[in-house]
Formats: C-alpha cells, sequence, structure tokens
C-alpha cells in the first residue's frame, strides 16, 4: 500500500517531482489566465456542507441542492432537527440524498456536541483560523464522513481562506500523468504528498491557483480518456504524454 507521508525534502526524487510541480504551476497558470476568483465566499460550516454536498456530483447540481436546502430550512439548527426525509427532499437535485441528508445532518450533531450542547444551534468554524492548518484539518477530519478533499476546500473556498490545497480527480489525474505522485496513490494519500511540494510560505491565492490551474488542465486536455497530448503544455515533460505522442520510442 503506497505511503502517504511525504519524502525528506533533500532526497532527489523530491526534489525532482518539487521543481516539476513549480513548473507545472507556472505553465498551467499562465496557460489558463490566473490568478482566478475565488468561486464562494460563505463561512466554513457552509462550506463544509457545501463540500459534503458535492461528493459524486456535478457543480451546477450541488449548488442547486445547496441552495434549495438553504431556502427551505432557514438555519443549521433547522436542517440538524428536521425530519431527515425533509432534508432529503430539499436535497433532492443531488445525487443520493438518501445518504447525504442523514450523513449531513449527523455532521451537524457532532459540531453542535463539540460545541458543548447537542440542543444548540451548531457553532461557527471560524474559530479554526486561529489554528495550525494541519490542527484544522484534523479537527475537520475526525468528524465521521469528513475527509482530506472536505478539510481542505472548508479551509480554502470559505471566507476563511486558508492556504489547505484540495485534490479532485482533475487534479489527481493530471498529478499522476506528471509523476508527482506514483500511479497507484489514491486521491485520499494524494494530499499530503502534493502539499508537500508546495513552498511551505505559499498564500491561499496561490495554493488556489495551483488547484485550479492542474483542475482546468484536467478538465480541458488532460481528459481520462484520449487526453489532448499534442496540444499539452507540459507534454515536454509528461512521461504519459511522451509515450502517447512516440509509442514506443
Amino acid at each position: 500500500m503506497p505511503s502517504s507521508r511525504p519524502a525528506p525534502a533533500d532526497a532527489p526524487d523530491f526534489v525532482a517531482r518539487q521543481a516539476l510541480a513549480l513548473l507545472a504551476h507556472q505553465r498551467l497558470c499562465a496557460e489558463y489566465g490566473a490568478p482566478f476568483l475565488f468561486f464562494s465566499d460563505k463561512d466554513p460550516l457552509s462550506e463544509l456542507i457545501s463540500a459534503l454536498l458535492s461528493h459524486r456530483t456535478k457543480n451546477a447540481d450541488s449548488h442547486r441542492a445547496f441552495q434549495q436546502l438553504r431556502a427551505t430550512f432557514p438555519t443549521w439548527e433547522d436542517v440538524r432537527d428536521a425530519p431527515t426525509i425533509d432534508v432529503q427532499r430539499a436535497l433532492s437535485a443531488c445525487t443520493w440524498p438518501e445518504q447525504k441528508a442523514p450523513r449531513i445532518q449527523e455532521v451537524l450533531r457532532e459540531i453542535s456536541r463539540r460545541c458543548g450542547d447537542e440542543n444548540l444551534p451548531p457553532c461557527s468554524l471560524d474559530f479554526l483560523a486561529e489554528r495550525p492548518i494541519a490542527e484544522a484539518r484534523a479537527w475537520l477530519e475526525s468528524i465521521s464522513g469528513v475527509g482530506p478533499k472536505t478539510s481542505a476546500a472548508t479551509l480554502l473556498f470559505s471566507k476563511l481562506r486558508l492556504p489547505a490545497m484540495p485534490v479532485d480527480s482533475h487534479h489527481h489525474r493530471v498529478a499522476q500523468r506528471l509523476g508527482l505522485i506514483g500511479p497507484k496513490v489514491g486521491e485520499g494519500p494524494a494530499h499530503a504528498l502534493l502539499a508537500a511540494l508546495l513552498p511551505p510560505d505559499w498564500t491561499a491565492q496561490q495554493v488556489y491557483d495551483h488547484h485550479e490551474a492542474l483542475m482546468y488542465h484536467g478538465q480541458k486536455c488532460c481528459y481520462y480518456h484520449r487526453p489532448a497530448c499534442q496540444r499539452c503544455v507540459m507534454l515536454d515533460v509528461c512521461p504519459v504524454g511522451q509515450a502517447t505522442v512516440h509509442p514506443g520510442s
């Protein structure tokens, strides 16, 4: 099973992958027009719920489900305490509402318990801004159903704007094909490995640009099926692209 522990910073392979990650950042940010505007300005609790809704769901559908949820229930306390079937109906626009409705309610109950009283409204998560990123992510990921992608999205995409990098399927695919991570590293373990390649002093904007640039590349060029390697700006340093364009060489 592949390790998710980053290699020592002085390891030759690590240094090479770090240089490649920075080259990919430079080229892909130029290709897709960074800096990118943040798409969200939600409070962190709302961003957490939005991220949970987005699992295996198209962005437009999860956005519609989130909007309908907020229109149906004015507060997160209302969502937590409503009959589950009513929450499920409000989430009908997203995939698997019958699974996501009870999961979201349990997340809200867990956060309320951590605030000290499960009968009180779920607390604000703004306090996470005062914690080191690793600690803030660990706090979120200790909630059942919250993984590294969701914790990073909550910290980066919300108004907290903390430099935690999420890795979606497009970002993951591009990173694998470039050789930034191994071919058997899953999306979850990839978070620590790919974050370790970035300079530790990068701002939230730089981390966001990096994620968005690799994601856009996966959507617009490095397709899952039949990637457009001939027009890829990373072709000269991509082993998969070279093997596709020059097979057998």
